[in-house]
């Protein structure tokens, strides 16, 4: 393809590349529409989905919105930070959010309620992306993190709606991915999208898949504005009073299959010296619930689930926390986190909402979706690499032994994130003059119907 675009005029590459893509992205829909048809029948909340997916969804009771798109359950907790930033200045202003994930939807509706328009993003084929439009009608879109959708920034674009990539960032392994649809990319950038990178480096890689210079800027990583509401803090400590008082806690948080078991392991080998310690143990998907309850029960450990309401009694070992939603509760109530998705492959998952609350953090080295976060933290001494599950049961049993020494530890990961905040500051300062201009052509177009 890249080829036969090069024996192409330059200004024929580019749509040429677009219209393979479009059709690829046709070829692919029925697969994707499947998978999405499949989930739904497993989870009965996701039904209704593949609908919006194809752009059929619900009509926007007040049009020109600002439209947010948040793919997942961590940009959600971001775009509240922006979002309330944004309602300060603007508290009229109707907002549209966007996720991909059920998980992510779940979280929307937990934080905003009814207060924000919420939908899924559809897949991206032209149809979809004009129809998603046509019911939202944004007058500008904000677009957390990297999602680079080439049918809908260029209907975007048709339709003079503004859009700005807010906490961007682009791994080394994207930049290659991108340079080989190189006009593609370009002419994505080129229409009215500005960048708010979260780093130097980020910036410097959106300038080299084609990015306009005049575009990109440096504003940081919203996430690191990241705040915990004290009702949260609070039932998480009263769960700690109730139920657990005098007991040593830890966490492990948003594991995936094989890290349950290296955190049995570890909760096994902690209970040697202390043997009333208790594991919150929280799988990252639902639908791995089940599992995880028959992996407890061939283990033969005492447990206690959250959906069954009842609390932890004293022979428990283990709280499995099978509810969506919690998680943020529970860091509050532990003395150590443990962060899944980084003892295997996947790359990790939200390292800063431990980090607020004061905890030591233990992690596998498989940190690469929050690269600087973790970079971050492990620099401040917050952060501790684990390899194996032999490292993560000493590593717990290190932090139980000595709660002064963990304490203190965790107090610089919180330091060290209250020190890097500001980025939503900067994000709002490119929105701003977008929103007052997207005012004034408003006002220009009524007055010119009026005098007609």
């Amino acid at each position: 393809m890249a080829a036969a675009a090069r024996r192409l005029p330059p200004s024929l590459i580019g749509p040429t590349v677009y219209a393979f893509y479009v059709l690829l992205t046709c070829l692919a829909l029925p697969f994707a529409l499947a998978a999405d048809a499949w989930q739904a029948l497993r989870n009965p909340g996701q039904r209704g989905r593949v609908a919006q997916r194809l752009g059929f969804v619900p009509a926007n009771p007040r049009p020109r919105c600002l439209w947010v798109h948040a793919v997942s359950v961590g940009e959600v907790q971001a775009a509240a930070a922006l979002l309330s930033a944004l309602r300060v200045r603007h508290p009229d202003l109707p907002i549209t959010l966007t996720t991909v994930t059920p998980t992510g939807a779940e979280r929307a509706h937990a934080l905003f309620g009814d207060s924000v328009h919420h939908c899924y993003l559809p897949f991206d084929t032209p149809g979809a992306m004009r129809r998603f439009l046509d019911r939202v009608q944004p007058r500008l879109g904000v677009v957390l993190e990297t999602e680079i959708w080439p049918a809908l920034y260029r209907e975007l674009g048709r339709r003079n709606v503004p859009l700005v990539i807010g906490s961007a960032r682009l791994s080394v392994r994207s930049v290659d991915r991108y340079r080989r649809v190189a006009a593609l990319i370009r002419e994505t950038l080129a229409s009215d999208v500005l960048i708010g990178a979260q780093s130097g480096v980020d910036a410097e890689r959106f300038l080299a898949i084609g990015a306009p210079a005049e575009r990109v800027h440096v504003t940081g990583n919203v996430k690191l504005d990241l705040r915990i509401p004290a009702a949260t803090i609070d039932a998480g400590q009263d769960f700690r009073r109730r139920y657990a008082a005098g007991r040593p806690v830890w966490i492990a948080g948003s594991t995936h299959e094989g890290e349950e078991e290296a955190a049995l392991a570890a909760h096994a080998t902690a209970c040697v010296r202390h043997p009333d310690a208790l594991l919150v143990l929280v799988p990252r998907h639902p639908q791995r619930f089940d599992a995880v309850r028959a992996t407890l029960r061939k283990h033969g450990v005492g447990f206690v689930q959250r959906s069954s309401g009842a609390p932890p009694a004293e022979d428990d070992r283990i709280f499995l926390l099978d509810t969506v939603g919690e998680l943020q509760t529970f860091y509050s109530a532990a003395d150590i986190a443990f962060v899944g998705g980084t003892l295997v492959p996947v790359g990790g998952h939200n390292l800063l909402e431990p980090a607020l609350l004061g905890l030591p953090i233990l992690a596998g080295p498989h940190t690469h979706n929050a690269p600087d976060i973790a970079r971050l933290l492990a620099d401040s001494g917050a952060l501790t690499i684990v390899r194996t599950g032999d490292e993560l049961a000493r590593q717990v049993s290190g932090f139980l032994d000595d709660p002064p020494r963990a304490a203190a530890v965790g107090r610089r990961g919180r330091s060290a994130v209250e020190a890097s905040r500001g980025a939503v500051d900067r994000l709002v300062a490119l929105i701003e003059p977008l929103l007052r201009s997207s005012d004034e052509r408003s006002a220009a177009s009524s007055a010119s119907s009026g005098s007609r």
